[in-house]
C-alpha cells in the first residue's frame, strides 16, 4: 500500500526530528529540509502529500514557500509552523493559501489532527465538486460563489460570509464543510443572537456539574460538539463583548475551558461566521473587537442579494414552485408580466421573500397561471415612481418639503428591512455612510 510522503521544512533540528517521529508513527514517509532552497529541490524531485514549513527560515520567508507551492503544486496542502502568539503571521499565511497553521511549542495532538485533515484532501477528487443543483443560478455572481466554495473547502482558514438576510449564508457554509476534509464530522450551526447572554459561555464551552445554580449534570458545549468538524456562527455580530474575548482565545489557542473547570480542553474546529450586519462598520463604531474581526475574517465571501442576480429569478421560481406542488403534480405557469414584475422588484427579504410571495400566489391564484396581480407585490420596484405633482404656494418652503419626502422614504426603507441600516441603505441605493448622515440630519438617529 502506498504510504503518504510529507516534507518538513524547519531550521531547528529538534523540531524537525520531533515532527518526523510523529508523522512516521502515523505511517507517513518523511523528507526534511532546513531552508527554502533545499525544500524547493525536494519538491521538484518527488511528489508530496503535504508540507509543514516554519515561517522563519535562514534563506527566506515561509510565506514565499507557501506562494511557491500554490503556484507549482496547487493540490498539495501546506501548513505553517509559527511562533506562539504570532496570529497575524498565521493569518497572512492562510490568506496566501496555507491549509492551516500550528504554533510553537508544537502540541503533538494538534499536529496529528492537522495532518489527518491534510491527508483527507487526497480523496478530494472523488468528492462531487458541483453545487449548481444546491446553489441555484447561472448568473456570474453564483458561478463565482460556487468556484470560491471549491477553493475554500480545501483550506482550514476561517471564513466570514457577509450578505443580507435570506441570501443563503448558512447554505454556503454547509457546502464549504460538505466538500472539505471535515465532511464526515459534525456541522454545527448556531445563531448567536438567539442565545441568552447569561447562558452563552455554558452553551459555547460547556460546564461541569455544580458549576452554577441549575447545572445538575456535565454539559458538552457547541465547540466540543463540533470537534473535528465545523462550527458555523451565524449573526456573530450579536455576540456581547465578553464573549468576543472568549471566542478570540478559543480560536487562537484551539482550546476551550468549560465553566467550572480550571483546565483547558483542546478542540479541533473550523470556524465559519456570518452576519447580515456591516461588521467592518461595527468595528469602527466600537461594537465589535478589531482583533476578533481580523481573526474570523481571514477570507471573506459575499452572498449576493437576489436583486444582484435578477437573471436567476425564473430558474428559482420554477424550482420553488416544483418543491411546493410536489413531484408528479402539474407545475403552475407564471406569465411573462409576472416574471417581469419579479425581476424588477428589489426583494429586501431575498430568496426567503420570493418563497413567501410564490406560496401566497399559489394559494390565491384561481387558475393554473400565476399573474402579476396574484403576486401582490408592493408598488415600489427598481424604477423610482414619479413624485406627486405639487403646486407651490406663497408660504411654500422647498427644503422643508424635500426633507419631509426624504424622511418618509427613509422611514419606509427602515421598516421594510426591519431597521437593518445596511439593508436599508442598499434598498435606497446609497452608501451606509450616506444613510447615517441623513438619519442624523433628519433627527432619526
Amino acid at each position: 500500500m502506498h504510504r503518504p510522503l510529507a516534507l518538513i521544512v524547519d531550521d531547528e533540528p529538534d523540531l524537525r526530528e520531533l515532527a518526523q517521529l510523529t508523522l512516521e508513527q502515523m505511517a507517513i514517509e518523511v523528507r526534511t529540509a532546513s531552508d527554502v532552497r533545499t525544500s524547493r529541490t525536494l519538491l521538484d524531485a518527488e511528489s508530496f502529500s503535504l508540507c509543514l514549513a516554519d515561517m522563519r527560515l535562514p534563506d527566506g520567508d515561509g510565506l514565499d514557500l507557501v506562494r511557491h507551492i500554490q503556484k507549482h503544486h496547487p493540490d498539495m496542502p501546506v501548513a505553517i509552523i509559527t511562533a506562539y502568539g504570532s496570529i497575524e503571521t498565521a493569518t497572512k499565511a492562510l490568506k496566501a493559501g496555507a491549509f492551516d497553521f500550528v504554533t510553537k511549542p508544537v502540541d503533538l495532538h494538534v499536529l496529528r489532527r492537522l495532518v489527518e485533515h491534510a491527508l483527507l484532501l487526497g480523496d478530494y477528487p472523488e468528492i462531487d465538486r458541483r453545487s449548481r443543483n444546491i446553489l441555484l443560478g447561472d448568473s456570474a455572481a453564483m458561478q463565482h460563489i460556487r468556484s470560491t466554495i471549491v477553493k475554500l473547502a480545501r483550506s482550514q482558514a476561517p471564513v466570514y460570509i457577509g450578505g443580507e438576510s435570506g441570501t443563503g449564508k448558512e447554505l454556503i457554509a454547509r457546502l464549504i464543510h460538505d466538500k472539505g476534509p471535515r465532511r464526515d464530522s459534525a456541522f454545527v450551526p448556531v445563531n448567536c443572537g438567539a442565545i441568552p447572554t447569561e447562558l452563552m459561555e455554558s452553551e459555547f464551552f460547556g460546564h461541569k456539574k455544580g458549576s452554577f445554580t441549575g447545572a445538575s449534570a456535565d454539559k458538552q458545549g457547541l465547540f466540543q460538539a463540533a470537534d473535528r468538524g465545523t462550527l458555523f456562527l451565524d449573526e456573530v455580530a450579536e455576540l456581547p463583548q465578553h464573549m468576543q474575548v472568549k471566542l478570540l482565545r478559543a480560536i487562537q489557542e484551539k482550546a476551550v475551558r468549560p465553566v467550572g473547570t480550571s483546565r483547558e480542553e483542546p478542540i479541533d474546529v473550523r470556524i465559519l461566521c456570518a452576519t447580515h450586519k456591516d461588521l467592518g462598520q461595527l468595528v469602527q463604531e466600537g461594537g465589535f473587537r478589531r482583533d476578533l474581526y481580523y481573526r474570523i475574517n481571514v477570507i471573506q465571501v459575499h452572498a449576493p442579494s437576489l436583486r444582484e442576480r435578477a437573471e436567476d429569478i425564473p430558474l428559482l421560481v420554477e424550482y420553488i414552485l416544483r418543491r411546493m406542488v410536489g413531484p408528479g403534480a402539474a407545475l403552475p405557469n407564471v406569465d411573462d408580466r409576472a416574471l417581469a414584475a419579479l425581476q424588477s422588484y428589489v426583494f429586501p427579504g431575498n430568496v426567503r421573500e420570493l418563497e413567501n410571495i410564490l406560496e401566497r400566489s399559489l394559494t390565491l391564484s384561481e387558475s393554473d397561471v400565476i399573474s402579476a396581480a396574484d403576486l401582490q407585490l408592493p408598488q415600489k420596484s427598481r424604477s423610482a415612481q414619479a413624485p406627486a405633482t405639487i403646486e407651490p404656494t406663497p408660504d411654500f418652503e422647498l427644503e422643508t418639503y424635500l426633507g419631509e419626502v426624504e424622511r418618509e422614504v427613509i422611514v419606509k426603507a427602515l421598516q421594510k428591512t426591519r431597521y437593518n441600516k445596511t439593508a436599508a441603505a442598499q434598498l435606497l441605493g446609497i452608501t451606509f455612510r450616506a444613510l447615517r448622515y441623513r438619519l442624523k440630519k433628519l433627527g432619526l438617529e
